[in-house]
Protein backbone atom coordinates (compact mmCIF):
# COMPACT_ATOMS: atom_id res chain seq x y z
CA UNK A 1 0.00 0.00 0.00
CA UNK A 2 1.34 3.24 -1.21
CA UNK A 3 1.32 5.88 1.94
CA UNK A 4 1.46 9.51 0.92
CA UNK A 5 2.70 11.70 3.37
CA UNK A 6 2.98 14.95 1.66
CA UNK A 7 0.50 16.98 3.36
CA UNK A 8 0.43 19.74 0.42
CA UNK A 9 -0.25 17.20 -2.62
CA UNK A 10 -3.86 16.27 -3.66
CA UNK A 11 -6.03 13.81 -1.82
CA UNK A 12 -8.25 11.38 -3.94
CA UNK A 13 -10.90 9.48 -2.84
CA UNK A 14 -12.86 6.80 -5.26
CA UNK A 15 -16.63 5.93 -4.83
CA UNK A 16 -19.01 4.18 -6.14
CA UNK A 17 -22.86 5.32 -5.99
CA UNK A 18 -25.17 2.77 -4.10
CA UNK A 19 -27.95 5.40 -5.44
CA UNK A 20 -28.60 8.40 -7.36
CA UNK A 21 -26.70 11.36 -6.01
CA UNK A 22 -29.29 14.94 -5.70
CA UNK A 23 -27.22 17.86 -5.51
CA UNK A 24 -29.95 20.31 -6.35
CA UNK A 25 -32.11 21.71 -9.11
CA UNK A 26 -31.06 24.52 -11.00
CA UNK A 27 -33.56 26.90 -13.88
CA UNK A 28 -32.48 27.33 -17.13
CA UNK A 29 -34.12 30.75 -18.93
CA UNK A 30 -34.29 30.95 -22.95
CA UNK A 31 -35.33 33.45 -25.03
CA UNK A 32 -37.82 32.10 -27.79
CA UNK A 33 -39.39 34.73 -30.14
CA UNK A 34 -39.13 37.40 -27.42
CA UNK A 35 -40.29 35.35 -24.61
CA UNK A 36 -38.51 34.01 -21.81
CA UNK A 37 -39.14 30.43 -21.08
CA UNK A 38 -37.77 28.66 -18.05
CA UNK A 39 -36.98 24.90 -17.48
CA UNK A 40 -36.35 23.83 -14.11
CA UNK A 41 -33.61 20.53 -14.08
CA UNK A 42 -33.07 18.30 -11.38
CA UNK A 43 -31.04 15.41 -12.94
CA UNK A 44 -27.38 17.44 -13.03
CA UNK A 45 -24.35 17.43 -10.67
CA UNK A 46 -24.05 20.89 -9.01
CA UNK A 47 -20.81 20.33 -7.49
CA UNK A 48 -21.64 23.28 -4.58
CA UNK A 49 -24.07 20.83 -3.72
CA UNK A 50 -21.92 17.92 -2.58
CA UNK A 51 -19.34 20.19 -1.11
CA UNK A 52 -22.01 21.95 1.11
CA UNK A 53 -22.67 18.68 2.02
CA UNK A 54 -19.14 17.71 2.64
CA UNK A 55 -19.04 20.60 4.81
CA UNK A 56 -22.33 19.76 7.08
CA UNK A 57 -20.73 16.35 7.92
CA UNK A 58 -17.21 17.86 8.90
CA UNK A 59 -18.92 20.30 11.17
CA UNK A 60 -21.19 17.27 12.95
CA UNK A 61 -17.85 15.26 13.36
CA UNK A 62 -15.96 18.54 14.66
CA UNK A 63 -18.75 19.06 17.02
CA UNK A 64 -18.72 15.42 18.26
CA UNK A 65 -14.54 15.58 18.79
CA UNK A 66 -15.50 18.56 20.94
CA UNK A 67 -14.66 21.55 19.01
CA UNK A 68 -16.99 24.20 17.28
CA UNK A 69 -18.29 24.81 14.20
CA UNK A 70 -20.21 27.85 13.54
CA UNK A 71 -23.94 27.87 11.73
CA UNK A 72 -23.11 29.09 7.63
CA UNK A 73 -26.21 30.37 7.53
CA UNK A 74 -25.36 32.69 10.11
CA UNK A 75 -22.28 33.08 10.99
CA UNK A 76 -19.52 35.28 13.14
CA UNK A 77 -16.49 33.92 11.30
CA UNK A 78 -15.52 36.28 9.54
CA UNK A 79 -11.08 36.75 8.18
CA UNK A 80 -8.77 35.57 10.71
CA UNK A 81 -11.58 35.66 13.20
CA UNK A 82 -13.13 32.33 12.49
CA UNK A 83 -14.04 28.33 13.82
CA UNK A 84 -11.79 25.37 12.69
CA UNK A 85 -14.02 24.48 9.88
CA UNK A 86 -13.87 27.77 8.22
CA UNK A 87 -10.15 27.68 8.21
CA UNK A 88 -10.31 25.08 5.99
CA UNK A 89 -13.88 25.74 4.02
CA UNK A 90 -13.86 29.27 4.19
CA UNK A 91 -15.98 32.20 4.70
CA UNK A 92 -16.20 35.95 4.29
CA UNK A 93 -12.89 37.22 3.84
CA UNK A 94 -10.94 33.85 4.24
CA UNK A 95 -10.72 31.66 0.83
CA UNK A 96 -10.98 28.09 1.16
CA UNK A 97 -7.67 26.19 1.15
CA UNK A 98 -8.03 23.41 -1.33
CA UNK A 99 -9.75 23.31 -5.12
CA UNK A 100 -12.63 20.85 -4.78
CA UNK A 101 -13.02 18.48 -8.15
CA UNK A 102 -15.45 15.80 -9.29
CA UNK A 103 -13.92 13.45 -11.73
CA UNK A 104 -15.23 10.76 -13.73
CA UNK A 105 -14.22 6.67 -13.76
CA UNK A 106 -11.68 7.65 -15.93
CA UNK A 107 -10.11 10.66 -13.87
CA UNK A 108 -10.90 12.71 -16.35
CA UNK A 109 -13.00 16.33 -15.05
CA UNK A 110 -16.80 15.52 -14.77
CA UNK A 111 -18.10 17.08 -18.91
CA UNK A 112 -21.13 19.63 -19.03
CA UNK A 113 -23.46 19.83 -21.09
CA UNK A 114 -22.86 22.04 -23.96
CA UNK A 115 -24.82 25.27 -23.49
CA UNK A 116 -25.26 25.00 -19.87
CA UNK A 117 -23.89 26.44 -16.73
CA UNK A 118 -20.43 25.90 -16.44
CA UNK A 119 -20.29 24.24 -12.91
CA UNK A 120 -23.71 21.82 -14.02
CA UNK A 121 -22.85 18.38 -15.67
CA UNK A 122 -24.44 15.19 -15.85
CA UNK A 123 -26.16 13.55 -12.18
CA UNK A 124 -24.06 10.97 -10.60
CA UNK A 125 -26.29 8.11 -10.97
CA UNK A 126 -26.46 3.96 -9.55
CA UNK A 127 -23.67 1.87 -9.82
CA UNK A 128 -21.18 5.03 -11.53
CA UNK A 129 -17.56 5.55 -9.97
CA UNK A 130 -16.37 9.10 -9.44
CA UNK A 131 -13.44 10.06 -7.75
CA UNK A 132 -14.02 13.51 -5.45
CA UNK A 133 -10.23 15.63 -5.42
CA UNK A 134 -9.11 18.29 -2.97
CA UNK A 135 -6.37 20.32 -4.38
CA UNK A 136 -4.52 22.28 -1.70
CA UNK A 137 -4.35 26.19 -2.62
CA UNK A 138 -2.79 26.60 0.86
CA UNK A 139 -0.61 24.33 2.88
CA UNK A 140 -3.36 22.04 4.78
CA UNK A 141 -2.64 20.57 8.26
CA UNK A 142 -2.37 16.64 8.73
CA UNK A 143 -4.77 16.89 11.16
CA UNK A 144 -7.06 18.54 8.76
CA UNK A 145 -6.43 15.99 6.05
CA UNK A 146 -7.52 13.83 9.03
CA UNK A 147 -10.60 15.41 9.96
CA UNK A 148 -12.35 15.12 6.05
CA UNK A 149 -10.59 11.67 5.56
CA UNK A 150 -13.00 10.90 8.48
CA UNK A 151 -15.94 12.61 7.39
CA UNK A 152 -15.59 10.84 4.16
CA UNK A 153 -15.66 8.01 5.64
CA UNK A 154 -18.42 9.09 8.31
CA UNK A 155 -20.66 9.74 4.58
CA UNK A 156 -19.86 6.47 2.89
CA UNK A 157 -20.40 4.20 6.38
CA UNK A 158 -23.04 5.76 8.18
CA UNK A 159 -24.73 8.98 6.18
CA UNK A 160 -25.67 10.09 2.50
CA UNK A 161 -24.50 13.09 0.79
CA UNK A 162 -26.27 15.67 -1.24
CA UNK A 163 -29.81 16.42 -0.56
CA UNK A 164 -33.60 14.85 -0.85
CA UNK A 165 -32.03 12.14 2.20
CA UNK A 166 -35.38 13.12 3.85
CA UNK A 167 -37.77 10.79 1.75
CA UNK A 168 -39.17 8.22 2.92
CA UNK A 169 -38.82 4.19 1.23
CA UNK A 170 -42.14 2.62 1.04
CA UNK A 171 -43.01 -0.95 0.36
CA UNK A 172 -45.89 -0.06 -1.77
CA UNK A 173 -45.25 -1.86 -4.83
CA UNK A 174 -46.99 0.43 -7.15
CA UNK A 175 -45.31 3.32 -5.47
CA UNK A 176 -42.03 2.33 -5.28
CA UNK A 177 -41.08 4.31 -8.42
CA UNK A 178 -42.15 7.40 -6.89
CA UNK A 179 -39.79 10.51 -6.89
CA UNK A 180 -40.77 11.05 -3.11
CA UNK A 181 -39.90 7.23 -2.68
CA UNK A 182 -36.77 7.11 -4.17
CA UNK A 183 -33.10 6.84 -2.46
CA UNK A 184 -30.69 9.36 -3.08
CA UNK A 185 -26.94 9.89 -1.88
CA UNK A 186 -25.88 7.10 -0.19
CA UNK A 187 -22.05 5.86 -1.37
CA UNK A 188 -19.68 3.36 -1.11
CA UNK A 189 -15.62 4.38 -0.79
CA UNK A 190 -13.60 2.47 -3.01
CA UNK A 191 -10.11 3.80 -2.67
CA UNK A 192 -9.67 5.89 0.13
CA UNK A 193 -6.89 8.22 0.10
CA UNK A 194 -3.50 6.84 1.95
CA UNK A 195 -1.56 8.98 4.23
CA UNK A 196 -0.84 8.94 8.09
CA UNK A 197 -3.17 10.17 10.13
CA UNK A 198 -3.38 12.21 13.76
CA UNK A 199 -5.26 10.17 16.16
CA UNK A 200 -7.71 11.19 18.71
CA UNK A 201 -6.58 12.90 21.25
CA UNK A 202 -4.30 15.21 18.95
CA UNK A 203 -7.21 15.93 17.11
CA UNK A 204 -9.07 17.16 20.36
CA UNK A 205 -5.69 19.12 21.51
CA UNK A 206 -6.14 20.92 17.71
CA UNK A 207 -9.60 21.54 18.32
CA UNK A 208 -9.59 23.33 21.51
CA UNK A 209 -7.14 26.28 19.78
CA UNK A 210 -9.92 27.57 17.90
CA UNK A 211 -12.80 30.12 18.21
CA UNK A 212 -14.93 28.81 20.59
CA UNK A 213 -18.19 29.05 19.87
CA UNK A 214 -21.85 28.64 21.76
CA UNK A 215 -23.84 26.09 19.12
CA UNK A 216 -27.19 26.85 20.29
CA UNK A 217 -30.13 25.52 18.14
CA UNK A 218 -27.63 23.38 16.26
CA UNK A 219 -25.89 21.59 19.47
CA UNK A 220 -27.23 18.36 18.48
CA UNK A 221 -25.91 18.59 14.85
CA UNK A 222 -22.95 16.42 16.50
CA UNK A 223 -21.86 13.12 16.07
CA UNK A 224 -22.34 12.54 19.62
CA UNK A 225 -25.68 12.97 19.53
CA UNK A 226 -25.87 11.14 15.99
CA UNK A 227 -27.41 7.45 15.53
CA UNK A 228 -26.98 4.89 12.81
CA UNK A 229 -29.15 1.01 12.36
CA UNK A 230 -27.52 -0.31 9.27
CA UNK A 231 -29.31 -2.98 7.66
CA UNK A 232 -32.90 -1.86 8.57
CA UNK A 233 -35.17 0.42 7.15
CA UNK A 234 -38.60 2.62 7.65
CA UNK A 235 -41.28 2.59 5.23
CA UNK A 236 -44.53 2.95 4.64
CA UNK A 237 -46.48 -0.76 4.45
CA UNK A 238 -49.98 0.29 2.81
CA UNK A 239 -52.83 3.77 2.98
CA UNK A 240 -53.01 3.38 6.90
CA UNK A 241 -49.34 1.96 8.00
CA UNK A 242 -46.17 3.73 8.13
CA UNK A 243 -43.44 2.79 10.01
CA UNK A 244 -41.27 5.68 9.71
CA UNK A 245 -44.48 8.26 10.44
CA UNK A 246 -44.68 5.85 13.52
CA UNK A 247 -41.32 6.74 14.71
CA UNK A 248 -41.42 10.23 14.13
CA UNK A 249 -44.84 10.39 15.67
CA UNK A 250 -47.00 11.25 13.45
CA UNK A 251 -50.40 9.66 11.96
CA UNK A 252 -50.57 6.93 10.26
CA UNK A 253 -53.12 7.16 7.73
CA UNK A 254 -51.89 8.56 4.45
CA UNK A 255 -54.00 11.70 4.31
CA UNK A 256 -53.17 12.72 7.55
CA UNK A 257 -49.34 11.65 7.82
CA UNK A 258 -48.01 15.02 8.17
CA UNK A 259 -49.98 15.95 10.51
CA UNK A 260 -49.09 14.13 14.30
CA UNK A 261 -50.40 11.78 16.60
CA UNK A 262 -49.85 14.00 19.81
CA UNK A 263 -49.67 17.59 19.00
CA UNK A 264 -48.33 17.99 22.93
CA UNK A 265 -45.48 15.68 22.60
CA UNK A 266 -42.09 17.92 21.97
CA UNK A 267 -40.15 15.18 20.60
CA UNK A 268 -42.08 14.18 18.25
CA UNK A 269 -42.37 17.81 16.98
CA UNK A 270 -39.03 17.82 17.09
CA UNK A 271 -37.92 14.61 15.07
CA UNK A 272 -40.40 15.34 12.51
CA UNK A 273 -39.52 18.57 11.87
CA UNK A 274 -41.79 21.14 9.83
CA UNK A 275 -41.53 22.78 6.08
CA UNK A 276 -38.84 24.96 7.38
CA UNK A 277 -36.96 22.25 9.31
CA UNK A 278 -35.80 18.75 8.34
CA UNK A 279 -36.72 15.87 10.12
CA UNK A 280 -34.33 14.63 12.36
CA UNK A 281 -34.28 10.66 10.88
CA UNK A 282 -33.47 9.55 7.56
CA UNK A 283 -34.18 6.25 6.28
CA UNK A 284 -33.63 4.05 2.72
CA UNK A 285 -34.07 1.41 1.45
CA UNK A 286 -31.49 -0.13 -1.08
CA UNK A 287 -29.07 -0.79 0.57
CA UNK A 288 -30.78 -0.31 4.10
CA UNK A 289 -29.74 2.31 6.24
CA UNK A 290 -31.66 4.42 9.06
CA UNK A 291 -29.55 7.17 10.95
CA UNK A 292 -30.77 10.32 12.82
CA UNK A 293 -29.80 12.19 16.08
CA UNK A 294 -30.71 12.86 19.14
CA UNK A 295 -31.28 16.13 21.41
CA UNK A 296 -29.66 16.98 24.68
CA UNK A 297 -32.48 17.45 26.90
CA UNK A 298 -35.48 16.41 24.97
CA UNK A 299 -34.78 13.17 23.36
CA UNK A 300 -31.52 10.81 24.97
CA UNK A 301 -30.19 7.51 22.92
CA UNK A 302 -32.81 5.28 24.94
CA UNK A 303 -35.96 7.05 23.72
CA UNK A 304 -34.90 6.93 20.20
CA UNK A 305 -34.12 3.13 20.48
CA UNK A 306 -37.43 2.31 22.08
CA UNK A 307 -38.97 4.16 19.07
CA UNK A 308 -37.43 1.77 16.34
CA UNK A 309 -37.77 -1.03 18.81
CA UNK A 310 -41.70 -0.79 18.61
CA UNK A 311 -41.46 -0.96 14.68
CA UNK A 312 -38.60 -3.37 13.90
CA UNK A 313 -38.59 -5.02 17.78
CA UNK A 314 -35.39 -5.73 20.15
CA UNK A 315 -33.27 -8.45 18.03
CA UNK A 316 -31.30 -8.61 14.65
CA UNK A 317 -30.22 -5.02 14.46
CA UNK A 318 -27.14 -2.65 16.27
CA UNK A 319 -27.64 0.63 17.18
CA UNK A 320 -24.48 2.28 16.52
CA UNK A 321 -23.98 5.96 18.92
CA UNK A 322 -21.90 8.50 17.64
CA UNK A 323 -18.85 7.78 20.05
CA UNK A 324 -18.39 4.13 19.12
CA UNK A 325 -18.35 5.55 15.42
CA UNK A 326 -15.73 8.04 16.08
CA UNK A 327 -13.25 4.76 17.81
CA UNK A 328 -14.55 3.47 14.20
CA UNK A 329 -13.56 6.35 12.04
CA UNK A 330 -10.39 7.15 14.09
CA UNK A 331 -9.32 3.47 14.09
CA UNK A 332 -6.16 2.38 12.81
CA UNK A 333 -6.77 0.50 9.27
CA UNK A 334 -7.95 -3.06 10.07
CA UNK A 335 -9.56 -2.24 13.41
CA UNK A 336 -12.30 -0.44 12.20
CA UNK A 337 -15.10 -3.31 13.26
Amino acid sequence: MKINNNKNSPRSYEFKALTDLWTGSVTFKKENNGRVKEKIVSDRLITTGLFGSIRWWFEVLVRGLGGSACDPTGTKCEGQNHCVVCELFGCTGWARKFRFEVLDENGNMRKRQEGECEKISPQIVKDEEFTLRFTPLRPIRIEEWTLLDATLRLIAEYGAIGGKTVFKPTDEPRRANKLHHKDFGLVKMIKPAQFDRKGRNDLEIYLSKWLRLNHGEFAWASLQHFWCVKGKYLARQGNDKSTFNQVLGRKHAKEQGQRLANHSDNISKWLAGSQRESKKVFSFKKPARTFGFAKPGLVDFDAMKKRLQDVWGEDGWEFLTGEKIIDRLLAKEGDRS
